[in-house]
């Protein structure tokens, strides 16, 4: 059953002003600005809709012209990320599958050949071609290679080789580091699942400790940091989530507290979203972010997941999706193309990657639909843990599935 869903009436979001309590700080008066910012486009859309004009649009047409230039094309300003190569790919390719872009074989192959010559004779994928394996950079270069979804493109990678790379990463206590000698946060956990799980090599032995160091990492506010002992923050409470899930082990989080709505986990992604501007924060006391609209609301079908196994599965969405909608539609969007932060930011492929992933989950909850606007505004679904299209993802774990697994596989059957 699809729901059409309504724009908050004016009086509402004006209502939902920060007050500052004549306290001023530095945040404080940021937090005002971007919402000041916000409110005008809100206003200026309701006076649109007083002359009857159509409710927010999705650009599609102007953002798949800005992501297929950008796809062989670069501007100057990308030079700074020159060792993150696979994850533009990444950023490209992901967001033009949702938007339905079929891109041509010979393309395909072209893409595929570069991010092979980013593969390293010790396993895994570096930054850019001849430099050091990074399991960002890896997790970024099996997700391209999925969504391209070729013989070819998935032929490319060594899992013999990825796994001792893999293995080379884990440290005793669990954890995984990004690199040799680099730093051990929750990122390593979450790209080595997630490339494990994909790649079927995900076996006891590699994640043996690592569901209970993520569990560490949960703080007292609720959401999960990037190490014990740090703040909760909206990128590393996904990455947690969603390695946890992964390894089977989603129980672990608040075990008992999914049975009465009761997570702080749960508590603290829900309060994250802000409630003039509809859009989500990455921690608090933060201002709102394009990108964490995926960060934080591709928790929700995760949590969803875990309340269902224990007996008390919502009816809806457990944040407002017509708020966060709104935000990406009416302040997201460059009318050139491509999507940003918030208003007055420029655009890039980062944000126009994650902020297309949060309308996407935004607008379906379980099989029922929660387009804001037209349902020419609808994008393609996103899988919640890989945040790649569903049926690129399981032409991915079949494919290696039928290669065979060198240990028994966790994901064996799922």
């Amino acid at each position: 059953m699809n729901k059409s869903v309504n724009l908050r009436s004016i009086e509402m979001i004006r209502n939902s002003r920060f007050n500052e309590e004549d306290w001023p700080t530095k945040s404080s008066e940021e937090q005002i600005k971007v919402e000041e910012d916000v409110l005008r486009k809100y206003e200026d859309l309701h006076r649109k809709l007083k002359m009857s004009i159509h409710l927010p649009e999705l650009l599609k047409e102007q953002h798949k012209k800005y992501l297929c230039e950008t796809l062989f094309y670069l501007p100057s300003v990308y030079e700074c990320l020159d060792s993150s190569r696979p994850w533009l790919c990444y950023w490209i390719l992901h967001p033009l599958s949702l938007l339905g872009v079929r891109i041509d074989d010979r393309r395909k192959s072209s893409i595929a050949k570069f991010i092979n010559k980013c593969q390293s004779p010790d396993g895994g994928f570096a930054g850019g071609p001849g430099q050091y394996p990074h399991l960002a950079s890896t997790y970024a270069a099996i997700l391209a290679l999925a969504i391209l979804g070729t013989e070819e493109s998935l032929n490319i990678i060594n899992r013999q080789k990825l796994k001792e790379f893999m293995r080379s990463m884990k440290q005793p206590d669990g954890s995984f580091a990004m690199h040799i000698g680099g730093e051990i946060d929750i990122r390593g956990a979450y790209c080595a699942a997630t490339v494990a799980s994909i790649t079927g090599i995900l076996t006891p032995e590699l994640f043996e400790g690592t569901a209970e160091w993520i569990v560490s990492c949960q703080t007292y506010e609720g959401g999960f940091a990037g190490a014990p002992g740090m703040e909760a923050h909206g990128g590393y409470s996904f990455c947690g989530m969603s390695a946890l899930v992964i390894l089977q082990k989603g129980h672990l989080i608040d075990e008992q507290a999914f049975l009465s709505h009761k997570s702080s986990l749960q508590r603290w992604i829900v309060q994250r979203q802000m409630k003039l501007e509809g859009g989500f924060q990455g921690r608090t006391n933060k201002l709102v972010d394009g990108c964490y609209s995926f960060w934080q609301g591709g928790t929700f079908p995760l949590i969803y997941s875990l309340l269902d196994k224990a007996g008390n599965s919502p009816n809806d969405h457990l944040f407002d999706e017509r708020a966060l909608q709104e935000y990406l539609l009416i302040c997201c969007q460059n009318p050139t193309g491509g999507l940003i932060d918030k208003p007055g930011k420029h655009k890039d492929v980062f944000h126009t990657c994650y902020t297309l992933s949060g309308l996407s989950v935004a607008q379906r909850f379980l099989n029922k639909k929660r387009v804001l606007g037209s349902y020419r505004n609808e994008l393609i679904e996103t899988h919640p843990l890989y945040n790649v299209r569903p049926d690129l993802a399981r032409k991915a774990l079949l494919h290696f599935n039928n290669l065979g697994v060198p240990t028994q596989n966790l994901n064996e059957g799922t």
